[in-house]
C-alpha cells in the first residue's frame, strides 16, 4: 500500500473511532483527522524506533504487548502537537484502546491488500 493510502486509512480510522466510540477519541474536523494521521506517520517514522529500542527489554518481557503502550504514546504526542481542542483523548487508557483498535484495522486492511 502506498504512503498516501496508509494516511487515508489512518484518517478514516480516526473518524470511525470518533463516530462509533465518542468516549475514546475527539476529532473536531475532517482536516484535523488528516493532519493527525500525517503527524502520526512522521512520529512513527522518527520517534517510534527510538522508543521501541529503549523499551526493548519491557517489550521482550511482555512478549510484544508493550508495543501498545508505545503506540498510545505516539497518539498522545500527536494530540499534544495538534492541541487538545482539536484532537484529544480523555485518558491514557482511552489512548491504549485507540491504539488497539488502530492495530486491528491496519491488520485487516494490510491483510486484504496483501491477498488482492
Amino acid at each position: 500500500m502506498s504512503y498516501f493510502g496508509k494516511i487515508v486509512v489512518t484518517m478514516l480510522t480516526f473518524i470511525g473511532i470518533t463516530v462509533f466510540f465518542p468516549n475514546l477519541l475527539f476529532v473536531d474536523s475532517f482536516m484535523t483527522a488528516l493532519l493527525a494521521s500525517f503527524i502520526l506517520s512522521l512520529l512513527n517514522l522518527l520517534v517510534r524506533p527510538i522508543l521501541l529500542l529503549l523499551t526493548l527489554p519491557l517489550n521482550i518481557l511482555t512478549l510484544g504487548l508493550f508495543t501498545f503502550i508505545v503506540n498510545s504514546c505516539m497518539l498522545l504526542m500527536t494530540s499534544n502537537i495538534l492541541g487538545k481542542d482539536h484532537f484529544s483523548f480523555p485518558s491514557f487508557l482511552s489512548a491504549i484502546g485507540v491504539a488497539i483498535l488502530m492495530t486491528i484495522v491496519n491488520a485487516i486492511v494490510n491483510n486484504y491488500h496483501a491477498n488482492r
